[in-house]
């Protein structure tokens, strides 16, 4: 082909369109281009277990979110606003790259976790949290997750409670009566999700997230 002939292939269009209007690069994603409505909507619309769930609705990622947070709380009761809307957040890239069952993120490799820490970057960012968040807060918020992963899996997803303490380690000290586990319609998940992020917001002093022990 001639140096001066255009090529013909375009670009393949690496960005997605939200309701609000925002154009976010999946590639670059601009703190800018992230909206809080559209975090909520998607999530509330992304089935967790692959939608290998009981019940009439899916359990939707902004409903897991909630209650990881939940459990954060529970297990740090003493966490700033701040650090409970990390926890909130925790999954947030998945509004954009859906959730990914565990088996099949192995399968993809480093890919697809690269895709995930820009935007998790860029989330953070946009809600005034650190872009890597100190190392012990990441453990505690992964300890929240795993104790909402195993309520899920024997409560929800039909997992034996000997094989979700294999995969997820069976929680001390804490029952799932506390957890809303019951699968919302997709619009209260969403309602839940950004009613918790409001009342974070109005708690917020802006504090600077303290490294967890």
């Amino acid at each position: 082909m001639a140096a001066d002939t255009p090529d013909p292939t375009p670009a393949a269009r690496a960005w997605q369109r939200m309701l609000s209007g925002r154009r976010l690069d999946l590639l670059d994603p601009s703190p800018l281009d992230v909206e809080i409505e559209d975090i909520a909507h998607g999530l509330a619309r992304v089935a967790r277990w692959n939608g290998q769930t009981e019940g009439d609705h899916a359990f939707s990622v902004a409903q897991h979110s909630l209650v990881v947070e939940a459990a954060f709380c529970a297990a740090r009761p003493q966490a700033s606003p701040d650090e409970r809307l990390a926890a909130l957040l925790h999954d947030a890239p998945e509004y954009v790259i859906g959730d990914m069952i565990s088996p099949f993120k192995a399968v993809v490799g480093g890919g697809y976790k690269l895709v995930e820490k820009r935007l998790q970057h860029a989330i953070h960012l946009r809600f005034s949290l650190p872009a890597d968040l100190p190392a012990g807060l990441t453990r505690a918020i992964k300890r929240a997750d795993r104790v909402a992963a195993w309520f899920e899996a024997t409560r929800l997803a039909g997992f034996s409670e000997a094989e979700a303490q294999k995969f997820f380690g069976r929680p001390r000290g804490i029952t799932g009566d506390r957890f809303a586990l019951e699968p919302l319609p997709t619009r209260a998940a969403q309602t839940a999700f950004l009613s918790r992020f409001s009342t974070l917001e109005a708690l917020r002093g802006r504090p600077r997230i303290r490294e967890a022990s």
